[in-house]
């Protein structure tokens, strides 16, 4: 299950922010997840209460937005949801000639700390 190392990671860099700017405690952590960064959002958020325990990040809320999986055909220009299973033939001219525009993501949008001050990380 890859979703506790990805989870260990959240909260180490959580934890760093949060030691960082002196705060006392995490509220809320807000994650992008692409639909085709294969990351499980329930197994993500079990190993997120569990990668938290004894660390300034405990009983952090887990907010995650799904990113929708977009395409663009190289030959006609034409973008299309890929959807899962992915679907990476053009529906217009039916090339293989795809770029995959989003739905890979995976990456920390921002952190509550406990006396509601915010750092974002988005980029």
């Amino acid at each position: 299950m890859h979703e506790m190392s990805i989870a260990a990671a959240v909260v180490d860099q959580v934890a760093e922010a949060a030691r960082e700017a002196g705060a006392d405690g995490v509220r809320a952590v807000r994650l992008q997840v692409g639909e085709l960064a294969g990351v499980v959002p329930d197994a993500l958020a079990f190993c997120f209460e569990l990668a938290c325990a004894d660390t300034v990040v405990a009983g952090a809320e887990l907010v995650t937005e799904t990113v929708p999986a977009r395409a663009r055909c190289g030959g006609c220009d034409t973008e299309w949801a890929v959807g899962m299973p992915p679907d990476l033939t053009c529906p217009h001219c039916a090339s293989g000639q795809v770029a995959l525009l989003s739905g890979r993501e995976l990456r920390i949008l921002s952190a509550e700390w406990a006396d509601h001050s915010a750092i974002v990380r988005e980029g």
